[in-house]
């Protein structure tokens, strides 16, 4: 770990890993590219990225929280130009001209082309991987000996993803409920059946796993910054968890959000429910690994959506929901437990703790000492007249000062959407020192740095700071309950690499350089 992330005070930058492509990468940021991030961020004075999940999304989204595997790196942030099977073919030389010219495209596109990005690297992946197995498997050389190592290592989770993998890719992409019964149901038999009849695709799954776990020590080795990462609440039904683990879920549920003051009838997120019982009386094993597996990828991560940790709201087939646990009594016991397995690693854990959270939830942070959110416009004394805003200096020190989330409209749109009344009351707490900002104005740059200032000189020990606020951009990464190919396909407006030399990036960085060490972070 570069820094003790559990004592002092930091910041932390928030980007997706999708969103940084540099000049090589195809048209989608790839792991090699944190490094390249992580020196600005290093000139910039932040601590530490936090990422979106980057475990592999389910086939046809583009959306990190929907899963088809909790332990998994997504193959597509892997960068086919580190690859030596990829080189000793010639590189980009092994696509067509055509191929060449979609290539280039994603490349210049304004957003993520995930279609034509996974198309292109799954078919130079399979001829690096024909290259490997000719001139290392078969032959027993040495870096097959170190797929060898590595896949005994990982056999804890590499091999029901890898079998799952395969068995999709034979199904068409059909999901595991509509296979045959003794796979659907994962028979011993038919999976033995299953690994020997597809040994060779297992292999290839196994090796991409391989190499995107190279090239992930690599990157994090060579970047100077902690690397954050997040827990999501749920994988997708259609995912090698649950396949592999079908007592400890209900498919023919799905878990969501009640009804509040975002949404009349709530929300169904169609990730199926947990069977919280089965999964206490296992000691919570399944949950115990994915914590694991995300402190061998990060130094620290943020747990999503904690409160469905302690209660579940789970949708019944017949309409009908309900929180499971119901007993407030059963929900904090939970909640404790499962805190206690994700801590048990060692990592640092934050809590996203937003939305409606019962008292409990937030005092058990508080006591075991974890940080939750505190996100400035919603930090406010709500039952006050005209409803001020907490001042940020009395935030906790357990806690993270944000300006946003990737669910949230940017700083920009915020504030050019709030009513008067809550600019002026953002102002009197935000606005009080240079260099200060106009309530009746439009949102700009001294508004911007003004609310930046005031988070960095917050109470709370870790401050994070979506990339747009940082430059006070109005794109979002993600519009929630809105159904669009527009969402998780944002990336920066320039190559990675151009944060170093574009005037704007360097202006940012020196900016956040100096409130950084102004408030010893």
């Amino acid at each position: 770990m570069p820094r003790d992330f559990f004592h002092g005070r930091h910041a932390g930058l928030l980007v997706p890993l999708f969103s940084i492509p540099s000049r090589t990468s195809w048209g989608i940021g790839e792991i090699p590219d944190l490094p390249r991030l992580a020196r600005w961020m290093s000139d910039a004075g932040f601590s530490f990225v936090q990422l979106l999940p980057i475990n592999e999304m389910a086939e046809g989204q583009n959306s990190p929280y929907s899963a088809m595997s909790a332990m998994a790196i997504d193959p597509i942030f892997i960068a086919p130009s580190d690859m030596p099977d990829v080189v000793a073919l010639g590189g980009e030389a092994l696509l067509d001209e055509q191929d060449r010219a979609r290539l280039e495209q994603a490349r210049c596109a304004p957003a993520v082309d995930y279609a034509t990005v996974r198309a292109l690297k799954n078919r130079v992946f399979r001829a690096a991987f024909e290259h490997f197995r000719a001139h290392e498997w078969d032959v027993h050389g040495a870096r097959a000996h170190r797929l060898r190592i590595f896949m005994d290592r990982a056999r804890w989770w590499l091999d029901d993803y890898a079998l799952f993998r395969a068995l999709h890719a034979r199904e068409h992409g059909r999901a595991w409920q509509e296979w045959d019964a003794p796979l659907r149901e994962h028979r011993p038999e038919a999976l033995a059946r299953g690994r020997q009849e597809l040994a060779d695709d297992i292999l290839f799954y196994s090796y991409l796993q391989w190499v995107a776990s190279l090239q992930w020590k690599e990157a994090c080795d060579e970047a100077d910054i902690g690397i954050f990462g997040d827990f999501p609440f749920m994988v997708s039904g259609d995912s090698a968890d649950v396949w592999a683990r079908q007592h400890d879920f209900r498919v023919d549920a799905s878990v969501g959000a009640p009804p509040d003051a975002f949404s009349e009838t709530g929300q169904d997120w169609g990730f199926p429910a947990y069977r919280w019982k089965v999964i206490a009386a296992g000691g919570f094993r399944w949950l115990a690994a994915r914590a694991r597996r995300s402190a061998d990828l990060y130094d620290g991560y943020r747990v999503d959506h904690l409160v469905g940790f302690f209660r579940t709201y789970v949708r019944e087939p017949d309409g009908s929901a309900a929180f499971v646990p119901a007993v407030e009594e059963e929900q904090m016991l939970q909640g404790e437990r499962v805190l206690d397995v994700l801590g048990a690693t060692g990592a640092r854990i934050i809590a996203e703790d937003l939305g409606v959270i019962p008292a409990f939830v937030r005092e058990t942070l508080a006591r075991l000492e974890i940080p939750g959110y505190k996100v400035f416009r919603w930090e406010r004394e709500w039952e006050v007249e005209g409803k001020p805003f907490k001042d940020p200096l009395e935030y906790p020190s357990s806690s993270v000062a944000t300006s946003g989330t990737h669910d949230t409209e940017t700083l920009a749109q915020w504030w050019d959407e709030a009513p008067l009344d809550e600019r002026h009351a953002a102002a009197a707490i935000a606005c009080m020192e240079p260099p200060g900002c106009a309530p009746e104005a439009p949102f700009n740059d001294a508004t911007r740095d003004s609310i930046l200032q005031v988070l960095y000189a917050s109470g709370s020990d870790l401050v994070i700071v979506p990339i747009h606020d940082v430059f006070g951009w109005r794109d979002r990464v993600n519009t929630p309950a809105l159904i669009s190919d527009k969402n998780w396909t944002w990336r920066l407006p320039w190559p990675v690499e151009d944060l170093a030399r574009d005037a704007q990036a360097t202006e940012r960085a020196g900016f956040m350089r100096k409130l950084a060490a102004a408030y010893g972070r």
